[in-house]
């Protein structure tokens, strides 16, 4: 579109337009914006699908990855999100296997990058939307909009709102979904190169696109929306559909309507049934590997979802579309999360807060109405793609077809921020037309350039770490209960229990039913033995949610830790029906059963929690603690040296087998493990003065001698140690004066 480019030539100087200059302008600043990301922590979601996500890993069999969701967890699991994005989990164990463990520098720049060739991608697609498409003779495009698509793959690469995708690391699902949403678009133009006459199309480069939206759409649900927007785009400008010419002519029943080229053109129809059929498979390949139920959501996702009047629901979904505007506008208060009460529902009309849905929708309207009915054909185009391009790949979150589990994400406006940029680039161009001051709105759009990029660097400090990410959303959602229990739980993981308190408490404040800061709080209430409430916080818990299994464990130990045994073993019981695997609480329903005396249920219980994680340390020193003490030390021998092959470099077994060891008079091997886990944890009094009592028995008194006197040091109070010192001391006194 040679006029608006014309309009933008105050904005984007002559020197930079040659499509090579242009590009390496977008990816610079791209990079810059958040570069500053690049050695930040795994934060928030990153923990539960990169860290904790065993898909990652090499001993999980890769065929895996088609069968578990984002966070790998099986699809059928009651339990799952439906998310179903195999080749971005399989992007995340490339980076694990290459980088030799989880480093987050790595996962980091890989997203850096991507969203760098992205705002690059963006300039050849905004070139097509603003300038259409036409090749030369020898099939290379010409960009005959280079300064419209320049200005507005820069205000694409430098939007804020685009810090989630490219500083969280799980939001490389977004990033590589519009990476091959844009090659989808891109490819579905190349169909139209081979020939100038109409009709005329490549049918490999249209099937290409749509294996590209396929491979999309594995990577984040919404890239399958790519063939709509291929669809708007070959009916307005290759089919030149005039939308107000149709509508004039069905408003007027006029006969010539059926004589309307598009409509009689055999190779649009075939195109757009070619891609309906292709999204349809998709759709339903995936469908079926899904399996049939939807993701479970709860209340607190979602509210207005659950909401029972559909005006309400209605109403607050609308509310949920101007946030969403109001992000892509002003984006300053950007918030991790923003469930939780951080957006009240709208109950009635008379609440003020649907001034925004009317404001949202007089601005639509208006935007449609000129998408319609400019006089301009060029315009009629440019803002119909940049309305398709904001509101297509947008549907999937917008409630309309199914239930998602979020109230407003800011990485879901990745894709549909490229619409917004073409809207903006349009209107700053029809601004500089109609004003004599194009210098001043040159600054402007400069001015809003530079205050994006600053904004960028600052949100990507702030997600650099969980207690700046946290932090930061404490004054955008102060109602948010998710915002202060993340906070408690960052400042508890810190060893801060006094604030994580304060926290913890004012998110059971705001939301009365969240029972994961309900037993995060009785946790920490536990271990400072203020244990009346914790078992009040905790049997709350369980009520709310009676399938809570890691609530009734610390319930069951709170009610151990009051002696109230028989309460104790049915919560753990309780755990235990509801979690079938859950090593951590067999090993507590040993130390239950070992308290009570009772040490065959209890070497059953431990047993049961090595099966189900071989690398419980705890549970096998129990076990070699428990057969020594009861004298069982050949037994103990057995369990200790199986445990070590399982865990090979773990101190505390090998301390506890070189105890098993000395009493059954192994002295040298007794010798090597006490050794071996001093040199593991040299400041351990306690390892000093066991080998000090083998030494002592061995007959090697001056080395029994230097290590009472090491283990003193270290532990003076130790009386034990003392006492036995003390025995030795009086027997060398003996020694020498019978020497003398």
């Amino acid at each position: 579109m040679a006029e608006l480019d014309t309009d933008l030539d105050h904005i984007i100087p002559s020197s930079v337009l040659p499509p090579f200059w242009a590009k390496l302008v977008v990816g610079f600043v791209s990079l810059v914006c958040f570069a500053r990301s690049y050695d930040g922590d795994f934060v928030f979601d990153d923990s539960e699908a990169i860290v904790n996500n065993k898909d990652l890993r090499a001993e999980t069999p890769l065929g895996d990855l088609w069968h578990h969701d984002f966070w790998g967890s099986r699809l059928s699991s009651n339990t799952s999100h439906k998310s179903y994005r195999p080749l971005t989990v399989l992007t995340f164990r490339i980076n694990y296997y290459l980088s030799g463990g989880f480093h987050p520098v790595s996962f980091h720049v890989v997203n850096i990058l991507l969203h760098g060739g992205i705002s690059v991608l963006m300039v050849d697609v905004f070139s097509v939307l603003f300038g259409g498409l036409q090749y030369t003779s020898k099939g290379r495009r010409l960009n005959l909009a280079p300064r419209s698509s320049l200005l507005a793959a820069l205000l694409f690469a430098v939007h804020p709102v685009h810090t989630e995708c490219v500083a969280g690391v799980v939001g490389r699902a977004d990033l590589l979904g519009a990476l091959f949403f844009l090659l989808s678009f891109l490819g579905y133009c190349k169909a139209f190169r081979e020939s100038n006459k109409e009709g005329t199309h490549s049918t490999f480069w249209v099937l290409l696109s749509i294996l590209l939206g396929a491979v999309a759409m594995l990577c984040k649900e919404q890239g399958i929306t790519v063939l709509g927007l291929n669809a708007v785009f070959d009916i307005l400008v290759i089919g030149k559909l005039n939308v107000l010419e149709i509508v004039q002519k069905v408003l007027h029943k006029d006969k010539s309507l059926e004589n309307i080229s598009v409509l009689r053109n055999g190779g649009l129809l075939f195109r757009i049934t070619l891609l309906a059929s292709g999204g349809a498979g998709v759709l339903f390949v995936r469908w079926r590997i899904m399996g049939t139920g939807p993701p479970a959501f709860t209340e607190v996702d979602n509210p207005a979802s659950f909401a029972d009047s559909a005006l309400v629901r209605a109403i607050n979904y609308n509310y949920y579309y101007s946030l969403n505007a109001w992000l892509l506008l002003c984006p300053w208060w950007l918030c991790f999360d923003w469930s939780m009460g951080c957006i009240p529902l709208i109950k009635s009309v008379g609440d003020w807060r649907v001034i925004a849905l009317a404001a949202l929708w007089i601005c639509l309207i208006g935007l449609i109405r000129q998408a319609l009915c400019s006089e301009d054909s060029h315009r009629r185009r440019i803002l119909t793609l940049g309305l398709g391009f904001l509101i297509i790949p947008f549907l999937p979150a917008s409630n309309l077809f199914f239930r998602v589990g979020f109230v407003v994400a800011e990485r879901v406006l990745y894709l549909p921020s490229a619409g917004y940029c073409m809207l903006l680039t349009l209107g700053f161009g029809a601004l500089s037309k109609h004003t004599r001051k194009k210098k001043l709105i040159g600054a402007f759009v400069l001015g809003i350039l530079f205050i994006n990029m600053l904004r960028c660097v600052t949100r990507s400090c702030e997600w650099r770490s969980e207690e700046r990410l946290f932090r930061s959303a404490l004054s955008v959602c102060p109602l948010n209960a998710k915002v202060h229990y993340n906070v408690g739980k960052n400042l508890a993981d810190k060893g801060n229990q006094t604030a994580a308190i304060r926290y913890y408490r004012e998110a059971v404040r705001l939301n009365p039913k969240y029972v994961h800061a309900m037993n995060n709080l009785g946790n920490i209430l536990k271990e400072r033995n203020e244990l009346r409430e914790a078992e009040e916080l905790l049997s709350l818990a369980v009520q709310i949610q009676p399938d809570f299994a890691a609530a009734w464990m610390n319930l069951g130990i709170v009610q151990n830790s009051l002696k109230r045994f028989e309460a104790a073993e049915q919560s753990y019981r309780t755990a235990i029906k509801h979690r079938r695997k859950y090593p951590d609480c067999y090993y507590n329903l040993g130390r239950l059963y070992a308290d009570l005396n009772r040490h065959v249920d209890a070497l059953n219980a431990w047993r049961n929690a090595t099966v189900l994680k071989p690398e419980h340390s705890l549970a096998w020193n129990n076990m070699i603690i428990l057969l020594d003490n009861t004298g069982n030390l050949a037994q103990a021998e057995a369990v200790g040296r199986e445990a070590l092959e399982l865990i090979p470099n773990d101190h505390s077994l090998m301390f506890s087998l070189a105890n098993v060891l000395g009493k059954s008079q192994k002295y040298k091997e007794s010798e090597a493990l006490f050794l071996k886990a001093i040199k593991a944890h040299p400041n351990a009094a306690s390892y000093h003065g066991n080998l000090a009592v083998l030494y002592h028995r061995w007959g090697h008194l001056d080395l029994a001698k230097k290590h009472y006197e090491i283990s003193l040091q270290l532990d003076p109070s130790a009386s034990g140690t003392k006492e036995n010192y003390g025995l030795l001391r009086r027997k060398l006194e003996q020694m020498q004066k019978k020497d003398v």
